[in-house]
């Protein structure tokens, strides 16, 4: 079989494993689907495959209203690949494109614009402008499905140079004004109740596939929260884990449950329908909801794809029963990759010190979190000495960068030249702040069978020792 065949079998049984993977258009219609869509299935000679949201729409497909393609998990594949086409996409989901404009993303690349255009059309079917609209076009919809916020404000929030051009593409990707578009949102309890849920924050699934392991994170996030910008409440499989974020046009408080929701339809073909945690986000500015959206998902490490770690990691007999026991297990990143840098250093307590000290104080408090984590330049002027003075400085002045784009192999090594860092924590940080699936720190034992989900490896190892690997207290 092709890898067209392949995938036209997934579109027959409704696999959502591949939900995210790649998307499939039907010539005959104009509308491109996930691959679990529910609706007949088409002939395989009206069927066109597409690796990305963008590429069906640059190719003049619009979205489908009953799959919503554009809600699926992102592709694994970009956790994964370490490449210029990897390190962009993982960027633009960051917003990069929206905030700094292609010459931007280039520059943090080291590329000529004309060279990362060139390799994202290759790669994904489509340049940086046409992935970036992609994200806006989901972003709108949020927003005026979620919000009460004026379709004005929605155009510009959502990363838009103009009205004009929020209005075209909003059509183009959905078949609908953005009036029509809203209008289709879930309406309880009239307009006194949709006042109050827009003034509460913005509502979101955050979608997974495959099954996930939400305990196990929450537990992770709990053991390590830093007063003042992080907690979790509740009890074991209801709880709620909150957090501030700085944010580049300002801040924002997210709060994410614990509990999963199932849909009851598009179930795998290993009978794991994926699903979604619910989140809510508080802005101070509209821009940043896509910048935070994929930094609460990288921190949960909601577009991981389970099968392919749990696969290679069962084939292991000693890790096949770890596998068994808890399938799709995550290995968490980090929501502010600076942050656990430091906080990977100098450990909770003294994290906790310096948000009080020199952390910005929140316009309101939201119970406890009353602070966000102080920007590395306040923390390489506040005095610090040893490797938390180096490792800020480097921060500040961009000798280390740890962003979504940055270099992992570059990031690693300027973390192990700041005088005294040790390399099981320049690990860590690798781990966590860079989001790499395949770190082994030097005092581990992780064979190259497990290549390339050492990181989930000792997670598995971790997890079910009760053991985490020792940082600063």
């Amino acid at each position: 079989m092709t890898e067209e065949d392949t995938r036209y079998e997934a579109v027959r049984s409704r696999d959502a494993r591949f939900d995210g993977a790649f998307f499939f258009a039907v010539a005959t219609t104009g509308i491109y689907c996930r691959p679990s869509c529910p609706a007949v299935t088409p002939k395989r000679r009206n069927v066109r495959f597409y690796p990305t949201a963008a590429a069906a729409q640059s190719a003049g497909f619009r979205a489908c209203r009953r799959c919503r393609p554009d809600a699926v998990p992102g592709s694994a594949e970009w956790n994964v690949r370490a490449d210029v086409a990897g390190r962009a996409m993982r960027l633009i989901k960051d917003g990069v494109v929206d905030r700094e404009g292609v010459a931007g993303l280039a520059l943090r690349l080291g590329y000529s614009a004309r060279q990362v255009q060139r390799q994202l059309t290759a790669e994904v079917g489509a340049g940086p402008i046409a992935l970036a609209r992609a994200q806006r076009a989901h972003s709108a919809r949020l927003l005026l499905q979620t919000t009460e916020l004026p379709v004005t404000e929605i155009a510009f929030a959502a990363g838009f140079a103009s009205v004009r051009q929020f209005n075209d593409t909003i059509k183009a990707v959905y078949a609908a004004t953005p009036r029509e578009l809203r209008a289709t949102a879930p309406r309880d309890g009239g307009a006194a109740g949709r006042e109050a849920e827009a003034s509460a924050g913005i509502a979101l699934c955050l979608a997974y596939r495959g099954p996930y392991q939400s305990a196990a994170a929450f537990d992770l996030l709990a053991a390590e929260a830093v007063p003042g910008i992080e907690e979790v409440s509740g009890r074991p499989g209801r709880r709620i884990y909150r957090r501030t974020l700085r944010l580049p046009y300002g801040t924002a408080v997210v709060a994410v449950g614990e509990h999963p929701g199932r849909p009851a339809s598009r179930t795998g073909g290993d009978g794991h329908p994926g699903g979604w945690l619910d989140a809510r986000i508080h802005l101070t500015d509209p821009r940043d909801l896509t910048t935070a959206v994929q930094r609460v998902r990288r921190l949960f490490d909601l577009d991981a794809d389970p099968y392919a770690v749990d696969e290679r990691l069962a084939a292991d007999p000693g890790l096949a029963p770890l596998v068994a026991a808890r399938p799709g297990l995550r290995s968490p990143g980090a929501a502010d990759p600076e942050e656990f840098a430091v906080r990977a250093l100098v450990g909770r307590t003294r994290a906790g010190e310096l948000v009080q000290r020199y952390g910005k104080t929140l316009d309101a408090s939201h119970g406890t979190l009353t602070h966000t984590f102080p920007d590395p330049a306040v923390l390489a002027e506040a005095g610090l000495h040893g490797t938390p003075a180096a490792l800020a400085t480097a921060l500040a002045d961009g000798t280390l960068r740890l962003d979504a784009g940055a270099d992992r192999d570059d990031a690693h090594q300027a973390l192990l030249a700041l005088p005294g860092m040790d390399p099981h924590t320049a690990a860590i940080i690798r781990t966590r702040a860079l989001g790499d699936p395949d770190v082994a720190p030097p005092d581990e034992t992780a064979p190259d069978a497990w290549r390339p989900w050492r990181s989930y490896a000792l997670r598995h190892l971790w997890t079910a020792s009760g053991s985490e690997p020792s940082l600063a207290p």
